[in-house]
């Protein structure tokens, strides 16, 4: 078995047929690749592999300080594998039969305050970087747009006039989301007046562009936020995502129901969207804690 064009079927499979993301897609290429190599410095055949040998190489994983949420991907990943080499008929035997997910504490997502929000929002506008970073931060936090999301946004999928944008979220699902008048404000006049100023030579119609006249990147989107952060001295440790847990918190804090903001966030599922009613309640306890009377001895 040509086991590098396997896996390079794989992730067409994957990316084509299963509608994953690219970066799911480069997760599983580098797990895969870790998984042979363990194998062949053991000398172990790939077909001969059983049981044994994966709980050898989940704790050859664990040897290497991953996270149980790693060491899920990988588990997940390969699963994926050996069923798709099952389905093509290359193989009649899964060694991932009966291998346990490991168990995954869920930890509460980083949510920055209103006030946090407010100062990461109050941009001094001076340059057209200014105003492009203006209009990004506003339409993420309006939105609760993923980082992928908002810098893989076209100019066409903004409609200024309804006050709409459409995004493709994960497995390629499209959905339509509000915007409000302060990112709308916002990205009109980066879109009228500034965005212009980014273009070189070759035309890009991505909305948010980078100094060279391309996309916007996840990494220099981060090291926008990380700068601004710096600057207005919040010393809350969060990341582009971040503004996304925020949204779903504060929407919810002033009473919008779970399903909408399900719908906003485009979670498959409703259980994924109620991890923030816990955040809420953390924040109800820590307020009662902090200004109720009778609430701690002081």
């Amino acid at each position: 078995m040509d086991l590098t064009y396997k896996i390079k079927d794989f992730l067409n499979y994957l990316l084509i047929d299963k509608k994953y993301s690219n970066n799911t897609i480069e997760s599983y290429k580098k797990d895969l690749e870790t998984f042979l190599e363990f194998f062949k410095k053991n000398n172990k055949e790939f077909t001969d592999i059983n049981n044994k040998d994966i709980e050898n190489y989940i704790n050859f994983l664990k040897d290497k300080k991953l996270s149980e949420k790693s060491i899920a991907r990988h588990i997940s990943c390969l699963r994926g594998f050996y069923k798709y080499l099952i389905l093509e008929k290359e193989i009649k035997h899964n060694p991932m039969d009966f291998v346990e997910m490991p168990k995954i504490r869920k930890s509460l997502p980083k949510v920055l305050s209103k006030e946090e929000v407010e100062l990461l929002l109050n941009i001094e506008l001076k340059e057209n970087y200014d105003y492009r970073n203006k209009a990004m931060l506003e339409l993420m936090y309006a939105t609760g747009l993923r980082v992928s999301e908002l810098i893989n946004l076209k100019v066409h999928d903004i409609d200024l006039k309804m006050a709409l944008l459409k995004t493709f979220g994960k497995g390629s699902k499209e959905r339509i989301i509000p915007i409000g008048d302060y990112a709308l404000a916002a990205i009109y006049e980066y879109l009228t007046y500034y965005r212009d100023s980014f273009l070189k030579k070759e035309y890009n119609d991505y909305l948010f562009l980078n100094n060279h006249g391309k996309k916007m990147t996840r990494q220099g989107f981060f090291k926008i936020i990380k700068n601004l952060a710096r600057q207005k001295g919040i010393k809350t440790n969060f990341s582009p995502h971040t503004l996304r847990h925020s949204f779903a918190t504060h929407l919810l804090d002033y009473g919008a129901d779970l399903r909408s903001i399900q719908e906003l966030l485009g979670h498959a599922n409703i259980s994924t969207t109620q991890i923030y009613t816990h955040v809420s309640r953390e924040k109800l306890k820590e307020n009662y804690d902090k200004f109720h009377p009778h609430a701690k001895n002081k």
